[in-house]
């Protein structure tokens, strides 16, 4: 641990946050429909699909509307990503020859791709064909991270209504989204990744010889491209089994930070977008700067106990200055902090088995991040939304303590939208702690653990976390490959994406349909330090709540059993 590593984490971060700066203002005017550098190449392109779909994108809709959009478009991608993966023997693009994928592992990777989860029950490069990776993976990558945007965007349109009904047109946010965002900036990324040495290419494989004589066959995807969408999507879901620890994804430090940038950057763009469209840049500013401390002070913590040496090399009396356990991003404790904070926060997980390997409170962190609800930043959209809900609690409870009136963003918060907020926030801690709690009792369950004891508790643990979380990141030692896990974390996936999706959009229909207020003496600022701190304390409440109890104190008692046994060597 040194000024250094410290420079390198707050790099890493402040990149990500100050380049979704005007990226975000960039997204902001896709959303609103206004002009942009790209509209003389793509509004032909938009405009053929609204033919083609016969979409008037001019028709605003309800939120009941736009939700029932959402949720119908997501169940025919679930099913057209199902059908893929169940006949993939016989489908082309198979120079692999890969045989189709089991029922359960079809429907949780159908799950897991259309709710921008990416959790992986399956080694990518020796179970998906090339056709698989590219006609349904990575399509989903794409428009799962845009259904995340269009919450955001019906959300900062309900805010700005004044008495009105709708809250836009789905079709037409899922389409500019993918089309004037997320193409341009992977198509940008995949070329700079390429040239930076990531394979490119439709070969199956190539043969190669070892320093020892033995031949080896090395597994080739079309890597550089997946990898862009990924990253900017906020996926996961790499093509490799280690994702982005595997060299082929991650092969360099410059490519490390590149692709760390990406994972955050298009959500922080959301919150900044968010902040324009609504005309309340100050007080999005505050959520901005409440997520990057919560978010600095996760990679801090994780630093500070991957720095410490592993007990392992204690009692082995061995050089425990650098504690490379766990640091399978190949490049020291400063990259994998940054890495597992901002694949936690940013609901995601592109470093696959990582989480497990760090030592215990700094697994317990990772799991911490996931727990405070995917808002650090978050998916694209879906993060700055649930920052929202926790700005909504976060006015409501300070009026009822100060008297002051709840506000947010010039409309009124009553009951129903804080009966909503709570909805939104419970898919979490239902799915975690219901699922989990089973599935620590039930031995078809528990067969699938590596470990025993706390260790044991914290895979079943971050599994459901994670999967709830859309995160997809996983803790390893953990066989999830099986009927029972494969179809639970399938439901725990669709619920943490589509409750709290449907409870955003019931929220913002109420919103839409309130006068616009103007701040008065009355209202509450929400651009301030004093707002920053509360926000901060509901938002850290609200995590313990369901951490503590799910935890069982698992990495805490697995922390202290590291500490007495190297008290115990010494």
């Amino acid at each position: 641990m040194n000024w250094q590593g410290w420079a390198e984490i707050a790099l890493t971060l402040g990149l990500a946050v100050a380049i979704g700066w005007p990226l975000g203002s960039y997204m902001s005017r896709v959303w609103n429909g206004e002009r942009t550098w790209l509209d003389p190449v793509l509004r032909p392109v938009e405009a053929l699909f609204y033919t083609a779909c016969g979409v008037d994108p001019k028709k605003s809709q309800t939120w009941f509307g736009y939700a029932g959009a959402l949720l119908a478009f997501n169940l025919v991608g679930f099913v057209l990503v199902y059908a893929v993966l169940r006949l993939q023997g016989v489908l082309p693009l198979n120079p692999q020859g890969f045989a189709g994928l089991s029922g359960h592992l079809s429907f949780n990777t159908a799950v897991s791709f259309v709710t921008n989860t990416n959790w992986q029950s399956y080694g990518g490069e020796t179970t998906m064909s090339t056709l698989s990776q590219m006609l349904v993976l990575t399509v989903q990558n794409f428009v799962s991270a845009a259904t995340g945007a269009t919450i955001a965007a019906a959300l900062a349109r309900a805010f700005i209504a004044n008495r009105g009904e709708g809250v836009g047109n789905f079709w037409a946010d899922l389409v500019r989204t993918t089309l004037y965002v997320l193409l341009p900036c992977c198509f940008a990324l995949a070329l700079v990744l390429a040239f930076l040495g990531l394979p490119q290419t439709l070969t199956a494989s190539v043969d190669a010889t070892t320093l020892e004589g033995a031949h080896q066959k090395i597994s080739l995807f079309a890597v550089a491209s997946q990898e862009a969408v990924k990253q900017l999507g906020i996926n996961g879901g790499g093509i490799f089994n280690a994702n982005s620890a595997h060299p082929f994804e991650n092969p360099t430090p410059l490519t490390n930070l590149i692709t760390a940038i990406s994972i955050n950057v298009l959500g922080w763009a959301a919150f900044f977008a968010f902040g324009r469209s609504v005309l309340a840049k100050k007080d999005v500013r505050a959520l901005v700067i409440a997520a990057t401390l919560l978010l600095s002070a996760g990679a801090g913590i994780i630093y500070v106990t991957e720095t410490q040496p592993a007990p392992a090399l204690v009692a082995a009396h061995v050089d425990t200055s650098v504690n490379m356990e766990g640091k399978e991003v190949r490049l020291g404790a400063p990259a994998t902090a940054a890495w597992a904070a901002m694949t936690t926060g940013a609901s995601n997980g592109s470093v696959n088995g990582m989480h497990s390997s760090l030592m215990p409170l700094g697994g317990g962190m990772a799991m911490f991040l996931m727990h405070l609800g995917e808002i650090l930043p978050g998916g694209i959209g879906s993060g700055i939304a649930i920052m929202v809900v926790m700005a909504v609690l976060s006015v409501f409870v300070a009026g009822l303590m100060v008297g002051r009136t709840p506000e947010y963003l010039g409309k009124k918060i009553e009951a129903r939208e804080v009966q909503l907020a709570i909805l939104a926030v419970l898919a979490i801690p239902v799915a975690t702690l219901g699922f989990s709690a089973i599935a620590a009792v039930l031995p078809t369950a528990l067969k699938g653990l590596m470990h025993s004891g706390p260790h044991g508790l914290s895979e079943i643990l971050y599994a459901y976390t994670s999967a709830t979380a859309n995160n997809g990141s996983a803790f390893a030692g953990l066989t999830a490959n099986a009927p029972w896990w494969d179809a639970t974390l399938g439901v725990a996936m669709a619920m943490g994406r589509f409750m709290p999706i449907v409870a955003v959009l019931a929220m913002a229909g109420s919103l839409a349909a309130k006068p616009k207020l103007a701040p008065s003496t009355g209202t509450l600022p929400t651009h301030g330090g004093l707002f920053i701190g509360l926000l901060i304390g509901v938002i850290l409440i609200l995590g313990g709540l369901q951490f503590f109890p799910a935890l069982a104190l698992g990495p805490i008692v697995e922390h202290f059993q590291v500490l007495g046994a190297v008290a115990q060597v010494h």
